[in-house]
């Protein structure tokens, strides 16, 4: 299993944590497979329906062969439960869209990556207490770039990524690079519910590929 440190470096490189969750699993899969084809090595597949977890399973025995090379997370983790239950599945690292102490000590307990959401200095200070090397900030559309600007010489070190309202627009992207973030979430604004209902896979690795090269250029 690879380290959170590699696993870390792997999202400060791709600059994005593309993000999504989809009751079909066979979708889900092709989702993944556009998104490695466009070059995209780690991810996070969200816990947020009910066939998440039989889904995560079924995709981690798929990408074993297909994508050895690449990390698959699980994300909206808020119980030591369902922590426990995507560790037993595979999962490579950890997204909570909240700070919780219990599942930050499994996290360290396994030397596992945990990337807990804040949305106050509070929080994210909290957070910091619970070893989190990256913190998610969350929901970013409301917090935007100027939040981040404000607290980065207060969390001087921290590496934080905004996920929620991200957009695949230069100026948008990067105006989050330039207040300090590190790397940027991708949800709905990369994979839509048009892409995943009308199954554009061949669009979703055009726009991944798009919002990749928008990446390099305002890092």
């Amino acid at each position: 299993m690879a380290s959170k440190k590699e696993i870390l470096q792997s999202i400060l490189d791709q600059g994005m944590l593309p993000l999504f969750y989809w009751d079909d699993a066979t979708v889900s899969l092709e989702i993944i497979r556009s998104l490695y084809k466009a070059g995209v090595r780690v991810l996070e597949y969200t816990n947020r329906g009910p066939k998440a977890l039989d889904n995560f399973s079924f995709l981690k025995e798929k990408l074993k062969t297909e994508a050895p090379d690449l990390y698959l997370g699980i994300g909206t983790v808020k119980s030591p439960e369902e922590a426990n239950a995507f560790i037993e599945r595979g999962a490579d690292f950890l997204v909570s869209p909240i700070v919780n102490p219990e599942v930050a000590a499994i996290a360290k307990s396994k030397d596992m990556l945990w990337i807990p959401g804040c949305m106050t200095p509070t929080e994210i200070y909290t957070a910091q207490q619970n070893n989190a090397m990256l913190i998610k900030l969350f929901p970013a559309n409301i917090l935007g770039p100027e939040f981040m600007s404000s607290i980065k010489e207060l969390f001087q070190g921290q590496l934080f990524i905004p996920t929620g309202g991200v957009e695949i627009v230069k100026e948008n992207i990067a105006t989050w690079f330039k207040a300090g973030v590190c790397a940027v979430g991708m949800g709905s604004k990369l994979i839509s519910k048009a892409v995943l209902e009308n199954k554009s896979y061949d669009l979703l690795e055009k726009e991944t590929k798009r919002a990749l090269d928008l990446i390099k250029e305002s890092k």
